[in-house]
């Protein structure tokens, strides 16, 4: 009888080891070297593994600098494999090793954010000279134009040294300006005493300190290739923003083979397909979004930029 892909799905299940490399690429896009940490195996066998399940359709890959992500690809599987899938993930969730698993996938994320933050802390004094080599000065306005509403009440989130909020201020009813980072904090704080309509508050964007629906229009601004899961920061971004009528602007890389950056600034992802971007949105509950790479500045020296408008 001829072999079918259907045989293959099913040959690539029979390792225990694959079947707990899929629940985890089901909820997270990990490299070798991050699946090797979670699995507590070496990389030579991670690698066998996944070209076995990459070969049976089980999984997709994307280049991200030098390194492949891998995720398990739903969208590609067949209403019987689906089916096939969700009776192996029912039993292979309640192995040991398969909890665990889950356990160390915490580690490994919060060991990507944590050399974001490690960065942010060495280098607030020097970030707007920083950004702007790298991207040149006040880029970030060309994706403003005509978001602007004197009623509105905005999100600056991931604000940095508040950069953004202060050129809107002045336009919006109220700003919201969130980061994490206290020597971000610090630095905004200084630059926005004069602003009365802008409250300063301390979070992460996992996280967000705002309210259900508070927001008109948030911004984030090169800061989401710094976290570890973007569908999941779009999704509480959605929660602040008002059910009807509220929009996130984006703005930040394409994607680019700056490789260095991991570890000269702590960056998480190498810039954001498009059509990745576009996923995560409409899982993240959003209604539309609109995408366009921005000019580069003459002396900009970083990647190309983009804007995305996320419409609820």
């Amino acid at each position: 009888m001829k072999k079918t892909l259907l045989h293959d799905r099913l040959s690539a299940l029979a390792d225990p080891i694959r079947t707990r490399v899929l629940l985890v690429l089901e909820r997270h896009e990990l490299t070798v070297s991050e699946l090797r940490t979670v699995l507590q195996l070496p990389q030579s066998t991670v690698s066998r593994h996944l070209k076995v399940l990459a070969d049976a359709a089980w999984i997709g890959s994307r280049e991200d600098g030098t390194s492949n992500r891998y995720r398990l690809d739903t969208k590609g599987l067949d209403a019987g494999t689906k089916r096939l899938w969700s009776a192996v993930r029912a039993e292979a969730e309640q192995l040991p090793a398969a909890r665990r698993d889950a356990e160390r996938v915490v580690g490994v994320l919060a060991d990507r954010h944590t050399r974001s933050q490690a960065f942010f802390a060495s280098s607030a004094a020097q970030w707007d000279k920083l950004r702007g080599e790298l991207f040149g000065v006040r880029t970030e306005l060309f994706a403003l134009v005509g978001l602007l509403d004197e009623r509105a009440q905005v999100g600056d989130l991931g604000c940095g040294t508040g950069q953004l909020a202060e050129v809107m201020a002045p336009f919006v009813s109220r700003v919201i300006a969130v980061d994490e980072s206290a020597a971000m904090l610090k630095a905004a704080r200084a630059r926005l005493a004069a602003l009365d309509n802008v409250e300063l508050r301390e979070g992460s964007l996992e996280t967000l300190p705002i309210e259900d629906g508070a927001l008109d229009l948030a911004v984030v601004s090169l800061v989401l290739h710094y976290v570890a899961d973007p569908g999941a920061v779009l999704a509480e971004i959605r929660r602040t923003l008002r059910p009807t009528g509220g929009r996130l602007l984006l703005v930040d890389m394409l994607p680019h083979d700056h490789a260095e950056y991991r570890q000269t600034m702590g960056h998480v992802w190498l810039g954001f397909d498009p059509t990745q971007l576009r996923d995560w949105a409409l899982q993240a509950g959003f209604r539309s979004i609109r995408h366009h790479a921005l000019p580069a500045a003459p002396l900009a020296k970083g990647p190309t930029l983009f804007t995305a408008v996320l419409s609820t």
